[in-house]
């Protein structure tokens, strides 16, 4: 029985919230705390980052806080983002544009309604070799819901992959049968991220629960074993980005208005070896949390100033990261899990 493993590099998390502020100031440390040394920043702030100058000084803020992680950085698709401003976020570093459809999660409301009009930014991007990130939703109004509004959205994902052959595309935070099949049909320009969170949760457990409530919503038994089998399957199209969205305990309790999002960054490798450790997986997770990422995104990284070993040993989850109503709580708060990431600096 595996009682250790060292991982080989610190694992690499390709969609990362930590907002701004005091709520940044609270949950950059828990990057690296999770296990983690690359991290791929979102750009939903209030306001959103539209212009290459903003991604630069929030980057700087976050490398303020702790310098020992890689932030990639990204801008947030808007009308502002044409193709001469992916031409400046090539040559600054930035390294992807993220694609919210207007309204369908935390802090979209800036988001796109049509993506024709985008067609030259994403061509740009394929000239640049830049990620393209795709909110895989559809605003729910008519037939669209919460349980399909990622399978509605999937036929934009295969006519953006048709149009673009050669732009790099992930669709995040799958969370069905559905979008996995989506992503093995496209060509190796396509990958998906998966979450912590959707390893183990379905409806059920949302369904009056704020705190599992996300964007995508987790859906039924069969997604979620669709999700550990691709997560499992040593399919580089898959791999770890754990939408970690924090928000204070205010937002989360407001009934039928709570907000979207479940914050997993202070365990964040840990809630993964313990989906695969239950399958008896534990030996895919090296390259789902270190290695496809890494390759798909082409990041470059600093050498990591610190190791990460996790160990087969008892670990309780918090109650509370902060204090009051500012606080926010972790996923499986207060629950046992079976794995603890051990942090050891160079």
């Amino acid at each position: 029985m595996t009682t250790s493993i060292k991982l080989p590099r610190p694992a690499a998390d390709f969609h990362v919230h930590v907002r701004d502020g005091d709520m940044m100031k609270l949950v950059v440390p828990t990057i690296k705390q999770g296990g983690v040394s690359v991290a791929y920043i979102m750009p939903n702030l209030v306001p959103p980052l539209t212009k290459v100058e903003d991604v630069l000084s929030y980057k700087s803020r976050l490398e303020a806080v702790d310098s020992s992680v890689t932030y990639a950085m990204s801008l947030y698709l808007s009308p502002a983002i044409t193709p001469e401003v992916i031409h400046e976020a090539k040559k600054a570093g930035i390294t992807g544009v993220k694609c919210y459809p207007a309204g369908v999660t935390t802090n979209s409301d800036h988001g796109v309604a049509s993506y024709a009009p985008f067609y030259p930014t994403f061509a740009a991007m394929e000239e640049e070799d830049m990620i393209l990130n795709l909110h895989g939703e559809c605003p729910s109004a008519g037939h669209i819901h919460v349980l399909n509004a990622e399978e509605e959205f999937l036929p934009t994902l295969k006519d953006l992959h048709a149009r673009f052959p050669k732009l790099r595309i992930i669709l995040e935070h799958c969370t069905s049968a559905a979008a996995v099949q989506a992503v093995l049909e496209c060509g190796p320009t396509v990958s998906a991220t998966i979450t912590a969170h959707h390893l183990f949760l379905i409806i059920d457990n949302w369904a009056g629960n704020a705190y599992n409530f996300c964007k995508p919503v987790a859906k039924l038994p069969a997604d979620r074993q669709a999700l550990l089998d691709a997560a499992t399957s040593g399919n580089p199209k898959f791999f770890f980005g754990s939408d970690s969205a924090p928000h204070p305990i205010s937002a989360k309790e407001k009934g039928k208005n709570a907000s979207a999002g479940v914050f997993t960054q202070t365990h964040a490798i840990a809630y993964v070896a313990e989906a695969f450790g239950k399958l008896g997986k534990i030996d895919k997770l090296v390259d789902f949390v270190c290695n496809f990422g890494r390759d798909f995104y082409k990041v470059e990284e600093r050498p990591s100033s610190f190791s990460v070993v996790l160990e087969k040993e008892e670990d309780t989850v918090p109650l509370l990261l902060g204090e009051g109503g500012s606080a926010v709580v972790p996923f499986k708060a207060g629950e046992n899990l079976s794995w603890k990431v051990v942090i050891t600096e160079a």
